[in-house]
C-alpha cells in the first residue's frame, strides 16, 4: 500500500493544523493507522493509532487532549487533528499502516507498522 502525507506547515504556537494520509490501497479497512514524528537529532517517536473500525485509539502522553486521530475508510484516509500546537511539536511526521485481521488491535511500536508515507513536515513556531 502506498501512503500519501500532506497538511503540514509553520504554524504559530497555540495554532492547529490537519495532517491527512491517503491510502492507494482500496482495501484501507484492513489496515491499522498510525502517525509518527521525528524531531531534527532525535528518534521516531509514536504520536497517535487507530483500529480498523476506528473504534479504538491510542496516543502519546504528550498529545493527549490536544491530538485527534480519525479515519475515513470510504475515503482511504487517515487525519491526525492537531490543536494547540507547541514548538516541541516540531517535526516530520509520517503515517504508517499496518495489515491486521482485528478490528479493535492498535499498535504503538513503529516497527510492527509495514508501510510507511513520506513525511510531511510540521513546524511550530514560539
Amino acid at each position: 500500500v502506498q501512503l500519501q502525507a500532506s497538511g503540514g506547515g509553520l504554524v504559530q504556537a497555540g495554532g492547529s493544523l490537519r495532517l491527512s494520509c491517503t491510502a492507494s490501497e482500496r482495501t484501507f479497512s484492513n489496515y491499522l493507522m498510525g502517525w509518527f514524528r521525528q524531531a531534527p537529532g532525535k528518534g521516531r517517536e509514536f504520536v497517535a493509532t487507530i483500529s480498523r473500525s476506528g473504534g479504538s485509539t491510542s496516543y502519546l502522553d504528550s498529545a493527549k487532549g490536544r491530538f485527534t486521530i480519525s479515519r475515513d475508510n470510504a475515503k482511504s484516509t487517515v487525519y491526525l487533528q492537531m490543536n494547540s500546537l507547541k514548538p516541541e511539536d516540531t517535526a516530520v511526521y509520517y503515517c504508517a499502516a499496518k495489515f491486521t485481521t482485528s478490528y479493535y488491535y492498535i499498535v504503538e511500536g513503529d516497527y510492527e507498522y509495514g508501510y510507511w508515507g513520506q513525511g510531511t513536515q510540521v513546524t511550530v513556531s514560539s
